[in-house]
């Protein structure tokens, strides 16, 4: 079967387009012949050889068998492993690989709690730029409990894939949100439903003056002390992804003794945790993917430089498939 592959860490010029052996499912995973993947920062960052990638999946080159990047996946069942039980041959699914990766190929093995049933009257396509950004942004915007109407929402990386998706999710609970990005993206960013835009480059929201409940940071650049001024006593700051993981981890270990009220928190995603409600409500047309642009598999690597320029207005597909 195609696939693209990389042997070494680097720049998106790594990877090649390979013929490998077409994978055998274990008896709790399915075989999907996939028709659709997506980009995700995990690809960007395991490509480019970040530390905790190289600490989980090679110091030196990417393990043999984690060499086919891509995690969000959208296909159909092509056989089923022994255990499994919830699936069958021809049943459309997706779903996020997470660590075992995988997606940028013809076909691919997946467990089977990773998988739901694709989302009735979706594409493929539209199914496989949900999975991880969609999991990420509902587990992001869950930090904070319920949240109440009127409440005030900034989301710091709005116009990429988890960040429209989690200003979709806020609104479902009626609050006011605030969407903070590049001014490219502000137009995406209005037009899934923030009140407020700030283009990052003229205003830095945490010197506006403004306060919020909850604190949504795609970015997870910003010091805590910026952030903690941006927040509402008992407010709650959510990072999913970026570099100041040390820095979260230890304030919210240290917060119960020094009798701070905000909550600081990092957003791990594990394969499937909430995917079904997302399904629920792109069926029900409360929330939908933003595609920016769709790239045949051949030109995987033209869809990661693309990425790479931070350019993408919420998420870049890989079509396997064409419809």
């Amino acid at each position: 079967m195609k696939a693209i592959a990389f042997s070494r860490y680097g720049s998106p010029d790594a990877l090649q387009l390979i013929q490998i052996p077409k994978p055998t499912p274990k008896d709790d995973e399915l075989l999907v012949k996939v028709h659709a993947s997506s980009v995700n920062s995990w690809d960007w960052e395991f490509l480019s050889g970040t530390f905790i990638n190289r600490l989980f999946f090679g110091p030196f080159k990417p393990k043999a068998d984690k060499r086919v990047l891509g995690a969000d996946i959208a296909g159909t069942v092509e056989a089923v492993g022994s255990k499994v039980t919830r699936f069958k041959p021809g049943d459309e699914v997706f779903g996020d690989l997470w660590d075992s990766w995988g997606g940028f190929a013809e076909y691919a093995c997946a467990p089977e709690s990773a998988m739901e049933t694709k989302p009735q009257g979706s594409t493929f396509e539209s199914a496989a730029a949900v999975p991880q950004a969609g999991v990420l942004a509902l587990q992001g915007i869950l930090k904070a409990g319920p949240l109440r109407p009127g409440q005030r929402v900034l989301i710091n990386g709005a116009g990429g894939g988890v960040g429209s998706f989690a200003i979709q999710l806020a609104k479902l609970a009626e609050t006011e949100v605030t969407g903070v990005d590049a001014a490219h993206k502000l137009d995406v960013v209005r037009s899934v439903g923030a009140d407020h835009v700030l283009d990052y480059k003229q205003q830095d929201f945490t010197k506006t003056g403004e306060r919020y409940d909850l604190i949504v940071d795609c970015q997870g650049i910003r010091s805590i002390a910026d952030c903690k001024r941006a927040l509402v006593a008992g407010g709650s700051y959510a990072m999913i992804g970026g570099t100041r993981i040390i820095p979260v981890l230890m304030q919210r270990y240290i917060a119960p003794f020094t009798g701070e009220r905000r909550k600081f928190s990092l957003v791990a995603e594990g394969p499937n945790k909430g995917l079904d409600q997302l399904k629920s409500l792109i069926e029900s047309e409360k929330i939908t993917p933003v595609i920016d642009k769709t790239f045949p598999l051949e030109e995987v690597p033209e869809a990661l430089r693309y990425f790479g320029e931070g350019l993408h207005k919420g998420k870049i597909v890989i079509r396997v498939i064409s419809p």
